[in-house]
């Protein structure tokens, strides 16, 4: 997160924990429970150590 700011990371991701109101722990909380943002959140992970 650090490496993208909130701002750039709720544009590659689109989920509101990172755009409205966001923090490390709203977005952890929000991770471990959906997957398909997790999934999301790793394979923009993926793509930016490539």
């Amino acid at each position: 997160m650090a490496h993208f700011g909130w701002e750039v990371l709720g544009q590659h991701v689109r989920i509101n924990c990172f755009n409205s109101n966001p923090s490390v722990q709203s977005s952890l909380k929000f991770l471990r429970k959906t997957p398909w943002a997790r999934k999301e959140v790793e394979e923009l992970y993926i793509r930016m150590i490539s």
